[in-house]
């Protein structure tokens, strides 16, 4: 999967409140955001191992434990890297958390201030007219 430089790319639950304020909080970095919705959108296994590399972390990481549907659907089970992916596939309801990816690095967002760490927001580089130096 390609992803632009200038555009970054938001996986989240647009219901949930942390997905809202991370969203509102990506705006601030980038004015083009893909959101997806991790909900209704159907990805393959090849897009979420490609996912999974570049956050560099297990699937399980991505996986709410305490979510009402972790025990039936995953339990004290060991998966492969594609039983991994298959649970995420068909469960996206247990993804805990947004992820976002910009410039070629890519977060998990458990803190919606999180996301800051792909960039700076827009407003940081903005210099009030009664700061401004004259020259």
């Amino acid at each position: 999967m390609q992803f632009h430089p200038n555009e970054m790319f938001l996986l989240y639950n647009p219901q949930s409140s942390d997905g809202k304020k991370t969203k509102a909080m990506a705006l601030d970095i980038c004015s083009h955001i893909n959101e997806v919705d991790s909900l209704n959108e159907k990805f393959g296994p090849t897009y979420w191992k490609e996912v999974i590399t570049m956050l560099g972390v297990e699937p399980v990481a991505l996986l709410d434990q305490s979510h009402p549907d972790y025990k039936s659907k995953v339990g004290d089970q060991t998966y492969t890297m594609t039983g991994w992916l298959d649970v995420i596939m068909h469960n996206p309801q247990l993804i805990k958390s947004p992820i976002a990816i910009f410039n070629g690095k890519a977060i998990i967002c458990h803190q919606p201030a999180d996301i800051l760490k792909l960039g700076t927001p827009k407003s940081a580089s903005k210099v009030l007219p009664h700061l401004k130096r004259e020259e």
